[in-house]
């Protein structure tokens, strides 16, 4: 959800849940398959929204950046045979840790394009 002035850091969850609307309506017009991996327990409201193109996954471990180590897993998984995967990020950690040739697209200029 990023370190934007969202205000999110005041219920996470209800962040969750609006980000996820937010890219399922994204994905309503777009054929790409998207994953969303956030930090934490389940959020009930975010994971409902999953479906056709939108899958949701929470890590749940107890551990600093969790989503970053399964998004990490994600795309050594699926790298090899996707070589257009593209990874929606600002965090300079996580994009250090992706393979190289992976693209990556900056959280804002998704948001600002995609119109989330």
């Amino acid at each position: 959800m990023g370190a934007g002035a969202r205000g999110w850091w005041n219920d996470p969850p209800a962040a969750a849940t609006r980000l996820t609307q937010a890219i399922a309506e994204w994905c309503r017009t777009h054929d790409d398959e998207v994953i969303l991996v956030f930090d934490g327990p389940p959020n009930t409201g975010a994971a409902e929204l999953a479906g056709g193109n939108l899958r949701i996954e929470f890590a749940d471990r107890p551990k600093r950046d969790a989503a970053d180590d399964r998004i990490v897993e994600l795309v050594e998984e699926m790298f090899a045979h996707r070589p257009e995967l593209t990874v929606v990020t600002s965090d300079k950690g996580l994009i250090a840790r992706l393979p190289p040739g992976v693209k990556v697209i900056p959280s804002g200029g998704f948001r600002v394009s995609a119109h989330v």
